[in-house]
Formats: structure tokens, sequence, C-alpha cells
């Protein structure tokens, strides 16, 4: 019996006065983030929310987070990260899909947070996270209060709900190409491996300073950077959002020696530093990770060359915790390659039929080991679909060499990798179809020197309507998150078919 939040407990106990989170001026110690934590743990419990209820948080990365994160978790609630890019249509199916009793939002989102909470209904509260705690809460609708007016006057300390280590602590939403977004069930134990596991990976020790800009509500930022850095009782300084000005300027100030980014994040610093910046970031930083997206072997060399720091590449997916494999150290890493199976996992390569292919041949990423989610949130189906023969099936397609690492080739279905971020091609057209001037359309990655893939709509008008591409990308900024807008539109007469009506997508690429 345990539980994910004594990550905290035990850091706090130990190093109290040591550094846990920079956000420019702010500056909190572990005793401090633990108490706080206890506080909004208290607030929960006082407002109903208990053992096995959803608790969704559409936070940025700013202290707030790990505050709410770790408070929900002590009372063995779970914890449902939420896009901050969702607008309202978004936010109410995932509130609605999970089950969420209450919303935690910061006030910056809270015209779609309110929109979205209001139409799904199911969700019970609504919790805005403001800048000043003193602040009242934003002028959005009846019903809404802050989570600092909750958390005032409550004890900084909680005595911890223990939990089953098959007990999920976090639901983190993964959408499938054939179909709508899934919740992966990670119970305590699988977030606890796999944070275990990077602690040591990634080299991070109570001296590392890791820079977290990663968004929190991603597996990859949350799991190897929070919850590492936590463990280890390293110091975590927060980004809200990454600029790459601004990155370099806070890996400078706070001696930052420990980076995890996605393969356009180290593009972007590369091009914005000055040989001045370079040599200062350089005094401290020790440790670099990329993941998301494959990163080119041409821009890791070129980031090594300046900056005198080698890049370690991994891979994995919110269905694994996220990290399934990883380039062990900088003397057995190969360059191109996702690495070697992390302690405790297994990998190998399938063909349609489910046999291994032989080495050097391409084939599916299955993977086995404690980092393997519970299934989907009251989705059996699609659990049983992904889980066949006590395997996940990632729908990566690769090759492994004779030494076992593993080179990702291709995606197995349409997925879209834009900057780091995973954009599904039916999310954007249903969407899409929804435009009252759109008769038929697809969507589908396309190669971006800057952000690896590119988001590209073929479109085809209704007949006798006016559409124009600046019409069309504007009113998809209104109705979906960023990531997912298309920067591409052409439009079409006809689109490439097969003799059943299927869209042949791979003659549009």
């Amino acid at each position: 019996m345990f539980n994910l939040s004594t990550i905290l407990e035990s850091t706090a106990k130990e190093r109290p006065g040591h550094p846990a989170i920079i956000f420019d001026q702010v500056r909190l110690t572990y005793a401090q983030l633990e108490g706080a934590a206890c506080q909004v743990a208290n607030a929960l419990t006082a407002a109903g929310i208990g053992k096995g209820d959803r608790v969704a948080i559409m936070l940025p990365n700013t202290p707030h987070f790990p505050i709410a994160y770790y408070g929900i978790l002590k009372t063995g609630a779970i914890v449902v990260p939420i896009n901050v890019l969702f607008k309202a249509a978004e936010l109410k199916y995932h509130l609605e899909d999970s089950g969420a009793r209450l919303l935690i939002a910061f006030e910056a989102f809270a015209e779609p947070a309110f929109a979205g909470f209001e139409a799904a209904g199911s969700c019970e509260q609504l919790w805005f996270v403001t800048a000043d705690p003193a602040a009242p809460s934003p002028k959005v609708g009846k019903g809404v209060s802050t989570l600092a007016s909750h958390m005032k006057n409550q004890s900084p300390r909680f005595d911890t709900v223990w939990m089953s280590e098959s007990d999920t602590a976090v639901i983190l939403y993964t959408s499938g190409t054939t179909g709508r977004p899934k919740g992966a069930e990670l119970s305590h134990f699988n977030v606890v491996m796999n944070t275990l596991v990077c602690r040591d990976l990634l080299h991070c020790t109570p001296d590392s300073v890791a820079l977290c800009v990663l968004p929190l509500f991603h597996s990859f930022g949350q799991v190897c950077v929070m919850n590492t850095a936590v463990i280890a009782g390293a110091t975590i300084t927060l980004m809200a959002r990454f600029e790459a000005e601004k990155a370099l300027d806070v890996l400078v100030r706070d001696k930052v020696t420990n980076f995890a980014g996605v393969p356009t994040m180290y593009w972007a610093l590369l091009n914005a530093a000055t040989p001045e910046r370079i040599k200062a970031v350089a005094e401290n930083l020790r440790h670099c990770v990329s993941g998301g997206a494959a990163m080119p072997v041409e821009l890791l060399m070129n980031f090594e060359k300046a900056f005198g720091v080698e890049i370690l590449e991994g891979y994995g997916l919110s269905e694994t915790s996220p990290v399934a494999t990883f380039n062990i150290s900088v003397e057995r890493r190969k360059p191109g390659s996702i690495g070697l199976p992390i302690w405790g996992v297994d990998v190998k390569l399938i063909d349609d039929e489910g046999k291994p292919v032989p080495q050097g041949e391409r084939g599916e990423i299955v993977i086995r080991g404690h980092n393997i989610m519970k299934g989907y949130w009251q989705k059996p189906q699609e659990t049983a679909d992904a889980m066949r023969g006590g395997w996940f099936h990632s729908g990566d397609i690769g090759y492994m060499d004779e030494e076992g690492y593993t080179y990702i080739v291709d995606r197995k279905k349409d997925l879209i990798l834009r900057g780091g971020f995973n954009v599904y091609p039916r999310e954007v057209e249903e969407m899409l179809m929804q435009h009252p001037a759109i008769s038929l359309c697809a969507v589908v990655g396309v190669s971006d020197e800057r952000l690896g893939e590119e988001v590209k709509a073929y479109v085809i008008p209704k007949e006798g309507v006016a559409l124009t591409q600046e019409d069309l990308i504007s009113w998809c900024r209104e109705n979906m998150a960023a990531t997912k807008v298309p920067r591409i539109v052409e439009f079409r007469e006809a689109l490439p078919m097969t003799a059943t009506g299927k869209i042949l997508k791979r003659e549009l690429r």
C-alpha cells in the first residue's frame, strides 16, 4: 500500500528547506510545497472529494500545477490533466468521459473552462486558480469559486490516503485515430516505477536544477521532469510556455543542469543563442533528453557541438507511463535510435499476424512491463484491442538492430507529430465537417523543417459556397486546440478513393 504523493512527502521530510520550485520571482521550498498540497487535500476533503473521485486540472506550468496534483493524489482521488489549449467542446467531452466531479482551472482559461464545465453538466464544481490568491473568481457565471478561498484556513498537514498499487492515480487522455480520445489509466505503481527509473536514467540528484517547459498536462513533463525531480529532491524551474529567448535566460539565471524537450525546442534554442549565451548555458548544463518526436541526427550533432552536452533520446507513450526505451548512457547511445528497453520492460517487433519479425525488418512495436497502463478508462473493447496477447500494441512501426536498439520509421496509423504534440487526423476531420461550407475533407501530416510535421487539410467545399484558406484557418482557431489547427489548406474538387469509398491518404501526403 502506498500513494504516488509520498514522493513529495518523503523529500519534504528529508530536505524541507531545499528549493523545490522556481517560477520567475516565486520560490517554494519542499516544506512549502508539501504544506500547500496538504491544504488542497484538506480543501478537497471538505468539498466531499475522496478516494476514486476524478478531479480535472486545466493548469499551465505554474506552481499551482504540482500543488494541485499532489494534493489531489493525497486524498486518493484521481488526477485528470487537461490540455490548456482546449476549447469548450473539447473540455466538455473530457469532463463527461472521465466523470470528473471537480474542475480546477487557471483564470486565463476562464471562458472556455466555464463554457465546457457548464455544457458538461455532470461536473459539480469549478474552482479557478487566480494569480493573486486574494482575487475574486473570474466573472464568467454563477456557482464558481477560487482554489485559494477553499485552501484558506486549511491545515498544512494531511493524513494521506493509502492506496493499492493497482489503484488509478492519473488518467491521461490520448486519442486514437479511429475514435474519440481515450483515458489511459496509470496506476500509482505505474507512475512510481517510471519515476524511479527516470531518476537514474536522467541523472537527477538533489543538486540538479531541471528546467520544466514541457507542458505538465502531458506525461513527458509530468513524469520525466516534475515527478522525477521531486523524488530526487532536485529543484524545478518552471516556464508557463516555451519561448527560446526566455528559456535561454532561465537556463543561465537558475544554473540549469538538466533539460528535457522535444526536438523543435532544441532547434529553437540553437537558432536563438549567441556565442556568449551558449557559453553561459554550457557552464552548468550537464544532461539533456529528447522525446516526443524523432530527433534529426544533424540537429542533435549541431546542438551538442555548440553547447558541449550530449542529448539522450528516448521513446514512450501515455499508455507506457511514459518511458519505454531509452539510450541508456552517452557511452552506449546510438544517435537516431530510441535506445534499449528500460529496466523491467520488454520490447519486440511483430507483423500483422502477431509473429516476431526478423532482425532488421519492420514491424509494430509492442511493449510489456511495469509501465503498461491498466487500460483505457471505461473502454474494455479498446483496452482488449490494445493489449492483445499480453503486450501493449503501440501502433508505431520500427526495426531493431543486432544489439537490440530500436529505430522508429513510420506510424501504423495516421498520427501526426507536430512539434512534439500528437495530432490525430480524425479529430480534426470531424471538427472540419461541422463547418457549414465543407462537403468533404481529409487531414494528413506533411513534412516541416521546423516542426517535423505540419497539419494539412484537403477540402472539398460545398457547391456554390465561397470559402478561403484564411477564413477556414480562422474558424479552426476558434473551435479547436492550436496544435490541431491545419496551417495548410488545399481545395479540391475530388479526393482519391478506393473502390469502397475510403480516402487514399497515402496519395495525399
